[in-house]
């Protein structure tokens, strides 16, 4: 016992230490966790332009509300909203923000502001935005000021804080739509040619010289005897360094393993939808069938036209529609492959609907919030505007009277035409719906009450009457087993851990033979969706943000790509470049310096060649090159002589009546020039005034065709630009 006592005393601080330590280390890896999910320093700031933060949580709501859009809009056109088309959102609304604070900037520098009363009359005056002015106007055309301005007013006004955003977030863009129109007036207005610049060019016009010349071109020295170092690159380079900025960008080689399923997952799938045909077919709840067992296509529960009726058309097999329409009620054909699924189709009901209808209503609003009526008020008050109407009264009186200007079918007298879609879906008034398609017939008009009040509607025109078809499509993806993932998983795996550099990746692909290719893809941005050669398989943004991890030469692990409809893929990636913002190095500079380089180097030894010009004969026998003569060279050039530097020589005065005494090296050959004369010509001159401003016109399409006041600006500005930590 008293061994155990000594012991304990003796060690009894350091395990306490110990102890201390273990919970110190706990509590740094959970702080330095919850440092990474935010971003680096724990920061909200998704980045800056010129000093003003931008933040992460205000820019994420946004974002979001605008992904949130989109998506529903192309849901409702049945299409996919990928998470590519999310990034390109990402990458729109980070360039709206950055213009928009570099443009303020500039707004606060040049005056330029929107009061008050020069705000309401560009939104409702004359000459209105497009958007308002399309939502506003009547029939023929004509903006109705007063009314966009009563819409925008509740807006404001509204109980719904989400109504009063999108309000606040519209005229903030209006607002700033009018500053820049009114900055790039002022740009355009400051475009001026003097009188002496119009005159000194309709001089140099007038000019026609005759000259002789020897043309010695760089093409006759042979390439490959001049070398251009990689320091004679960086010294250009670096003299012209606005030339050769260069944005953050990887490159890499790779590597896929296709997980693609099978032909016996394909068989397995197929049998798992065969099996439940039989339950399919006696159900009588479609939606709860497709849901319990997991279909990637829920229950769709409206009629739809035999022409709009899509099954098959991505095999071009009209057989699959007409053998689902031609169905007894209740009868399941099926399984059929539709593209990357395995589809069984159930005829659950049809019959003959207009494919469109045309109606007008005249609506009693009964939303109080909204300048509504009371229900009982409104009952009434819609029962004396069908008596008023039957008794003669105008309906478009009737409508300008009493539609809710929320309603927007003012514009249109009442009047709307809808598809047969479009009136059964979720958001269409039921009880509209059900008199219209369904129930009414044209020339009928009823009262219908619904959530937003009492309509009294007339069916104007049953549109092209054709069958419709109530179908449950049971469908599941082509996907591949566990299995077949696992191998190709695996397969990757290994490679990736067996061939850690570029040697061993590319004897690791030769070795292959023809079961792996090496790809490559160069220029991937920091918040890049896709990598070049894999957009077919969506978007691969969790691959690029791992290639931001990486170091050059780094070898990463498998990431997956690719989806059911694509095929599930696995990338091995190896980063065999990374390019840091700045200036260009010369190995990326080399292409476009080289060939300049390289004509320098060949200009200097045909100048040697030449040795001290005494006469242009001279020169000709030194270059063993005949001389030619051009007896009608202008300024713009001529058949003989295009080339700008030797132009430039020739109607230099002081070169008239003699040889030029240095050679002129230009873009594609070394000159030795004899300016025998230069004379005036008569050239047919326009009025000063009338060449000014059509110089002054061709300047302002130019502005607008090749830049606009941001694409400069934005090459000045100083932006910092932290999305990756985020997204």
């Amino acid at each position: 016992m008293s061994v155990i006592q000594s012991i304990r005393e003796k060690y009894a601080k350091w395990a306490v230490i110990a102890i201390a330590l273990a919970l110190l280390g706990f509590i740094l890896t959970d702080y330095f966790q919850a440092k990474n999910r935010m971003g680096p320093g724990n920061s909200t700031t998704l980045g800056s332009v010129n000093g003003k933060k931008i933040d992460w949580v205000n820019f994420e709501t946004r974002l979001k509300a605008m992904t949130d859009r989109e998506q529903a809009q192309y849901e409702a056109q049945g299409q996919e909203y990928n998470e590519a088309l999310r990034q390109q959102a990402n990458e729109r609304l980070w360039n709206s923000d950055v213009e928009e604070i570099i443009m303020n900037d500039e707004f606060k520098k040049a005056g330029v502001d929107v009061g008050a009363k020069e705000f309401n009359d560009y939104l409702f005056g004359q000459n209105p935005p497009q958007n308002l002015r399309q939502q506003f106007s009547d029939q023929q055309g004509i903006y109705d000021g007063a009314a966009a301005q009563s819409e925008i007013n509740r807006l404001r006004r509204s109980s719904n804080p989400l109504e009063r955003e999108q309000i606040d977030a519209f005229l903030n863009a209006m607002e700033y739509a009018r500053k820049l129109e009114k900055f790039n007036a002022l740009l355009s207005s400051s475009i001026y040619y003097p009188k002496w610049y119009v005159e000194k060019q309709n001089t140099e016009a007038a000019s026609l010289a005759k000259i002789a010349f020897v043309a010695y071109p760089y093409s006759k020295i042979n390439d490959s005897a001049i070398a251009v170092s990689d320091k004679e690159i960086e010294e250009y380079v670096n003299k012209h360094k606005d030339q050769f900025k260069q944005e953050e960008a990887r490159s890499i080689a790779y590597v896929i393993f296709d997980a693609a399923p099978t032909a016996a997952d394909s068989a397995a799938i197929k049998k798992q939808v065969s099996d439940l045909k039989s339950e399919f077919e006696t159900t009588t709840e479609p939606a709860r069938f497709l849901s319990r067992y997991g279909s990637t296509r829920s229950y769709e529960d409206v009629f739809i036209a035999k022409s709009m009726i899509t099954e098959g058309a991505a095999t071009k097999d009209s057989v699959v529609k007409d053998s689902i329409v031609a169905l007894p009620k209740g009868a399941v054909y099926g399984p059929y492959l539709s593209e990357y699924t395995y589809t069984m189709s159930k005829l659950i009901d049809s019959r003959i609907l207009a494919d469109s209808v045309k109606c007008r209503h005249v609506l009693v609003g009964t939303d109080q919030s909204q300048g509504g009526l009371p229900d009982s008020i409104a009952a009434k008050k819609i029962d004396s505007i069908e008596s008023a109407i039957k008794g003669g009264a105008s309906w478009n009186d009737m409508v300008q009277k009493y539609n809710p200007q929320s309603d927007g079918s003012r514009q249109t007298n009442g009047e709307m035409t809808f598809s047969s879609y479009q009136i059964q879906q979720p958001g269409f008034a039921k009880e509209f719906a059900q008199f219209i398609l369904f129930d009414g017939k044209k020339g009928e008009r009823k009262v219908v009450k619904t959530s937003f009040g009492y309509h009294y509607i007339e069916i104007m025109d049953l549109i092209k009457p054709e069958p419709h078809y109530k179908i449950a499509y049971f469908s599941k993806n082509i996907t591949a087993s566990d299995e077949t993932e696992r191998t190709a998983l695996d397969d990757a795996g290994k490679f990736a851990n067996d061939n850690q550099d570029l040697k061993s990746f590319d004897a690791a692909v030769a070795k292959s033979g023809n079961k792996l290719v090496k790809r490559e893809a160069a220029g991937i941005g920091p918040n890049d969706a896709t990598v070049q050669g894999l957009e077919m398989f969506g978007a691969s943004r969790s691959l690029v943000r791992e290639i931001y991890k990486a170091d050059k030469g780094d070898v990463l692990n498998p990431e997956s790509v690719g989806d059911a409809k694509t095929g599930r893929k696995y990338v091995v990636a190896l980063v065999t470049d990374v390019l840091e913002e700045g200036v260009q190095p010369a190995y990326i500079a080399r292409p476009r310096v080289e060939r300049n380089l390289k004509d320098k180097k060949k200009a200097e030894q045909i100048k040697q060649k030449i040795g001290k010009i005494t006469t242009l004969e001279a020169a000709a026998i030194a270059l063993q090159d005949s001389i030619i003569t051009d007896d009608s060279v202008r300024i713009t050039g001529s058949t003989k002589m295009a080339e700008a530097k030797p132009l430039g020589a020739i109607f230099n005065p002081s070169n008239k009546g003699k040889v030029i005494p240095e050679p002129v090296a230009a873009n594609n050959a070394v000159y030795v020039i004899r300016v025998n004369d230069v004379v005036s010509t008569s050239v047919e001159i326009a009025d000063i005034k009338v060449q000014q401003n059509l110089m002054r016109g061709r300047a302002k399409q130019m502005q607008g065709f090749y830049s606009s006041p941001i694409s400069v600006m934005r090459k000045i500005a100083s932006i910092k630009d932290n999305r990756r930590n985020f997204y």
